[in-house]
């Protein structure tokens, strides 16, 4: 006794489930439905398959920007780390018993105790103020330099611009009134 495939619509048939009419009809639905297709070479849409390569898409896509947005926060702990460990090797000493020097920062005036010697340096512009983790620090120009390039947000003081800006100067009207080196505020 051999055994035969049946082909489910004869399954079917065969169990009662489905009238010969009805099997008749989608078989020649389908014969209409290939043949349309071949006429015309166009290809199936299976809507199943589009949703899924849209949602794939769609899932590339935010996984891209996550990972781009961790990589924005990854570069921006590398930038911190590199300042804080600049400005620790680098930081000028601070005295309490020193002469206060204030300066603006974010319209706020702050003070700071320096030596003289360090007050005069950040006058002229050999030396910067820098904030780091809520304090305030003194670093030489160059290492300054190094900071900004890695965010300029944390230079508080640099005078080296208002020492270029002095040839704007000259058409100043109080120009002839000297500002005594010695003044504190």
């Amino acid at each position: 006794m051999s055994k035969q495939k049946l082909s489910l619509q004869e399954q079917l048939l065969k169990s009662g489930l489905v009238s010969a009419a009805k099997a008749k009809s989608v078989k020649s639905e389908k014969f209409k439905q290939t043949r349309q297709q071949k006429n015309n070479k166009e290809t199936p849409v299976d809507d199943v398959k589009v949703l899924a390569l849209t949602a794939k898409a769609e899932k590339t896509e935010r996984d891209k920007q996550l990972n781009e947005l961790r990589q924005q926060k990854e570069e921006q702990k590398n930038k911190a780390a590199q300042i804080k460990q600049l400005v620790e090797l680098n930081r000028l000493p601070q005295s309490e018993e020193g002469v206060a020097y204030r300066f603006n920062d974010n319209n706020k005036i702050k003070t700071i105790y320096l030596e003289e010697t360090i007050r005069s340096g950040i006058s002229t512009g050999k030396m910067l103020i820098v904030k780091v983790a809520g304090a305030y620090e003194v670093v030489m120009a160059d290492v300054g330099d190094k900071i900004a390039l890695r965010d300029q947000t944390v230079v508080i003081v640099d005078n080296r611009t208002q020492i270029d800006s002095k040839d704007e100067q000259e058409n100043d009207p109080y120009a002839a009134y000297a500002v005594p080196d010695d003044l504190i505020w």
